[in-house]
């Protein structure tokens, strides 16, 4: 049978998963510029299941939004169109019933591995960057999408495909074009599609296998493409019988193709086991919690060494021991960084928060005087923000001050500190810089700032900011931190009174 007539017939199959039609009304409305927030959220309002589902997301610590949000129309305006498009079709997704008759699709442990590849997607994107973070999880969540489909409208083919991949060396999708004409990832490019799936989530279906094979110019789509594929790896560590030769495979290709260091990749892996269990409550799917990698790999290796023994022979207690102390400090030291990144970051704009600030001023203090240094603190305010609030509404204020903070990381080294003050205010420690370096910083800041639009979903905005700018050398004025806070607000203070959207400097000590 050819490969457009094994399409028609899956496209006619009574057994097809299909989406709720409010899902895919989404999906229709969110393909159009011109949807207006109400309008969405109007269509979203129809399925009372769904709209208390998106709700409970995003009152939960998957956003950890500081206030309540209560109704739909707020909940869009805060995560945003594509944000929630993504959440539907992930809520969606992991409602379809494993009706199918194949005997050798399991379908828990398929939404157990669609789940994990979407964990991965998201924290490989979010090294990258922090956007579109929902679009790479539901990405990765309808990967196999086409495994689904081939179960439930040709169980006995998807059977026939399984007990070959059994004892065969070749790809998946080799044996699927073989046995059924077709492989799975053409199948999930080509129902998604019809579906109306924007490309963003359908190219990255059709190329999971091999990202390279995408001679697509567009950048992004390439981007997710990639992510998918690795994703896919690390699930396949997961919960496959051959870890170690995923997990090589993984490692080399996130050093060569996506350039992350040995660090990076560790921090990922570390968390993925955690993160699923996480996920998966978030969205109400229940799942048995997968075993670490590092726990994975650990009982692989022992299998590999030559340790070939009975299960009754094998030193279990030991084995078991080593396994169970290395993940209680793993997940430890995970926890304690959370609980650390708690107590020192601002909740709404995720920088540094007040408390941090003072720790880290007095510890930079210490530093720059026992090297006879110099470092300057930078405070800025939003101008009229108070109006701001008044004339747009708290929601977009946080959405400035959230966007603002992205502007201002972007601009500064690594190593420079960036916390919230309080309010709309902020501050910015530049270790080892003296007023002038400090000067041209704080300038491309500010026109950076003023030249930049703030478009959420309903407005666009424009945003200015008055900065403030002192220098110390602690082993010579021998300022503490409260001295030097006070210059630099002594200084915001003169732009804000000489017209704003301006700098002041302040060397003088406070009076």
């Amino acid at each position: 049978m050819k490969k457009e007539d094994i399409l028609k017939n899956i496209l006619k199959s009574p057994d097809l998963p299909t989406l709720p039609s409010v899902a895919s009304e989404i999906i229709t409305l969110t393909s159009k510029e011109e949807t207006s927030v109400k309008e969405i959220a109007d269509m979203l309002s129809k399925d009372v299941s769904l709209s208390a589902k998106v709700l409970k997301i995003a009152n939960s610590a998957y956003y950890g939004f500081a206030y309540k949000i209560s109704t739909i129309q707020q909940a869009i305006s805060c995560i945003g169109i594509n944000a929630i498009r993504s959440l539907v079709l992930s809520f969606s997704f992991l409602s379809i019933k494993g009706g199918n008759k194949a005997e050798l699709f399991m379908y828990e442990d398929f939404l157990a591995k669609s789940l994990a590849t979407a964990v991965v997607a998201r924290l490989i994107k979010n090294k990258i960057d922090n956007n579109d973070l929902e679009e790479i999880f539901i990405a990765g969540l309808l990967k196999d999408i086409g495994k689904l489909i081939i179960a439930s409208t040709h169980p006995k083919l998807y059977d026939q495909v399984a007990k070959e991949a059994q004892n065969s060396e070749k790809n998946i999708t080799e044996i699927e074009q073989q046995i059924i004409g077709i492989d799975h990832a053409q199948i999930g490019y080509e129902i998604t599609k019809s579906w109306g799936f924007p490309d963003i989530l359908s190219v990255p279906i059709r190329y999971h296998h091999f990202p390279e094979k995408n001679k697509g110019d567009d950048k992004k789509t390439q981007l997710y493409t990639n992510v998918i594929y690795f994703s896919g790896l690390v699930s396949n560590i997961l919960y496959s019988n051959e870890p170690n030769k995923y997990y090589d495979t993984f490692i080399k290709g996130m050093k060569v193709n996506l350039g992350f260091s040995k660090a990076l990749i560790d921090d990922i892996l570390d968390k993925v086991d955690l993160e699923v269990v996480h996920n998966a409550n978030y969205f109400g799917f229940h799942i048995k919690k997968p075993k670490s990698i590092e726990e994975i790999l650990i009982e692989a290796n022992t299998i590999l060494s030559g340790i070939n023994l009975t299960y009754d022979q094998m030193n279990k207690e030991l084995i078991n021991a080593k396994i169970q102390m290395q993940k209680a400090a793993r997940e430890l030291e995970i926890k304690n960084k959370w609980l650390e990144s708690l107590a020192n970051i601002d909740g709404l704009t995720e920088v540094y928060n007040h408390r941090y600030l003072q720790i880290f001023l007095e510890r930079e203090l210490n530093r720059t005087k026992r090297k006879k240094g110099v470092f300057c603190l930078i405070m800025l305010d939003v101008d009229n923000f108070k109006k701001f609030n008044d004339t747009y509404g708290h929601q977009a204020g946080d959405f400035i001050l959230k966007e603002l903070c992205d502007l201002l990381k972007k601009g500064i080294r690594t190593y420079d500190i960036l916390a919230r003050y309080g309010g709309e205010e902020f501050a910015i420690v530049l270790p080892e810089s003296d007023l002038e370096g400090a000067l041209i910083v704080a300038e491309r800041l500010r026109q950076k700032v003023a030249e930049h639009v703030f478009a959420d979903n309903k407005e666009k905005y424009k945003v200015t900011i008055s900065i403030g700018v002192t220098e110390t050398k602690p082993s010579i004025d021998n300022l503490n931190r409260s001295d030097l806070i006070e210059r630099a607000d002594k200084a915001l203070l003169e732009s804000k009174k000489n017209g704003k959207n301006r700098i002041s400097a302040c060397l003088d000590k406070k009076k």
